[in-house]
């Protein structure tokens, strides 16, 4: 069985710049919402946050990052079903979100947008990324601000003095 010859082509080329292009700025709009919503409910509950409450707001952003993800993906299945690469827009979402997180796909887009499966990966890569640094970074304050809450408290209490009670025995 003889395969066709795939030949990257300039447009495809630019198609999937301007893609990566829209991914990244979606992504960055949806990172500094995240940021800012979680900034905004901290202050809201208690700042610092207690203990459930840092961990719900820290859940409350990968939520909200995995929304952007999904809107990420959208557009370029979207994207895929528009130019008939894929059949309808359940199949190119599902091959679209596979080859996002690099997991792969039993599909394979025409050649003539083959470049596109690459390309996609790398966006998610990209914005995975991102992701990941902004979560790393609201789980390092949520972190520090546990820990000067408990040194606060072993101060107060240290503070406070030994616990009244019977006098303790003493050796001779």
């Amino acid at each position: 069985m003889e395969q066709a010859t795939y030949v990257t082509r300039f447009e495809e080329i630019v198609v999937g710049g301007i893609l990566l292009a829209v991914t990244m700025a979606m992504h960055g709009v949806g990172m500094l919402v995240t940021v800012r919503a979680t900034e905004r409910m901290k202050r809201r509950f208690s700042d610092p946050p207690s203990l459930l409450v840092g961990i719900g707001l820290l859940v409350v952003a990968s939520w909200m990052i995995a929304l952007v993800h999904l809107l990420e993906v959208t557009v370029w299945a979207r994207f895929l079903v528009w130019k008939k690469a894929m059949a309808n827009i359940s199949v190119a979402y599902y091959f679209s979100l596979l080859e996002y997180t690099t997991v792969g796909s039993e599909y394979n887009l025409p050649l003539r947008w083959r470049l596109l499966e690459g390309m996609l990966a790398i966006a998610g890569l990209m914005t995975f990324a991102w992701s990941t640094g902004v979560l790393v970074t609201l789980g390092q304050d949520f972190q520090d601000q546990q820990l000067r809450r408990a040194a606060a408290r072993k101060k107060h209490r240290d503070a406070a003095g030994p616990p009244a009670g019977p006098p303790s025995p003493r050796a001779g």
